[in-house]
């Protein structure tokens, strides 16, 4: 008697190659996410520099007057 391995539904071969377009999609999603939150973080601590706040007046204390 021979004995037969069980087949697979589908060729493991054939899900390798269905899988491999949308991780290859992720890597690419995750570099173009990681680099705008990147562009973000830069652009938010040009926004928290002061540079570009105004100047505001201080008003003077009771001490003083």
């Amino acid at each position: 008697m021979t004995e037969q391995t069980p087949q697979a539904p589908i060729p493991t071969e054939l899900l390798l190659s269905l899988a491999t377009g949308p991780v290859l999609l992720g890597i690419l999603s995750m570099q173009a996410i990681g680099s705008w939150v990147q562009m973000a973080g830069v652009a938010s601590e040009e926004i928290f520099r002061g540079d570009r706040l105004p100047v505001l007046p201080f008003p003077d204390s009771e001490m003083d007057r």
